[in-house]
């Protein structure tokens, strides 16, 4: 094995819950219901299939654009409050990985602009040689055009690269890009279909990195 991708929100950052209570607090607002169903099947895909998502359930002339902007500043307000929220043992796994022989990317569904704030904020940057973001392909996840960009510009085959995902259309991504998932569940739990398509299921970020510090072991000290 020679590469690890992360996936962002959900995994590196505790965003999706943040995420949802914006979503919901507008949708409360403008007096649209079932929003905390609504949402989580928006999770993993890209601006434009969420928005396919929200205009199935809320008809077309929804206006998706402004509910967007909306849920954005509620969201950027909550984060000037409060803080980007990092998840446990993310800063730890990014570092560890520095001193192996894995190359490290990131696959995230969130716009460019969005993500490298985001690793900005947190200091993260550096710890990624490549980062492929949304609004770079056409198709989003459970599509798995995000992941073979990442494995093509790493420069590795896809069965040579972990997957780090915390939903189902991101696990699903990885599965069909060929590489080997790793689900670190967030907001939704993982069902029969996940443990089928999971190679690990793991409860946090320090069980991933003890996991890639026996097969870097195991292949003598270094993952390639």
């Amino acid at each position: 094995m020679k590469a690890v991708v992360f996936d962002m929100d959900g995994v590196l950052f505790d965003t999706e819950l943040v995420c949802m209570k914006a979503w919901v607090a507008v949708a409360e607002k403008r007096g649209l219901p079932r929003m905390e169903e609504v949402f989580p099947l928006c999770i993993g895909l890209n601006a434009n299939d969420s928005r396919r998502i929200v205009l199935d359930a809320y008809g077309e002339d929804f206006d998706y654009p402004v509910f967007r902007q909306e849920t954005s500043e509620w969201f950027q307000e909550y984060i000037r409050e409060n803080g980007l929220p990092v998840k446990p043992g993310a800063r730890q796994i990014l570092e560890w990985l520095k001193t192996t022989g894995y190359q490290v990317g990131l696959a995230s569904s969130t716009k460019q602009s969005s993500v490298l704030s985001h690793l900005r904020q947190a200091g993260f940057g550096e710890y990624f040689s490549v980062v492929v973001t949304g609004d770079m392909v056409e198709h989003s996840k459970p599509c798995p055009d995000i992941y073979l960009m990442a494995c093509a510009e790493l420069g590795v085959r896809p069965e040579e690269a972990f997957a780090i995902e915390d939903s189902p259309n991101g696990i699903r991504a990885a599965h069909r890009a060929g590489m080997h998932p790793i689900m670190v569940p967030d907001m939704i739990q993982p069902d029969e279909e996940m443990r089928r398509l999971s190679r690990k299921i793991f409860r946090n970020l320090s069980e991933v990195q003890r996991c890639l510090a026996e097969i870097a072991f195991e292949s003598g000290g270094t993952a390639i």
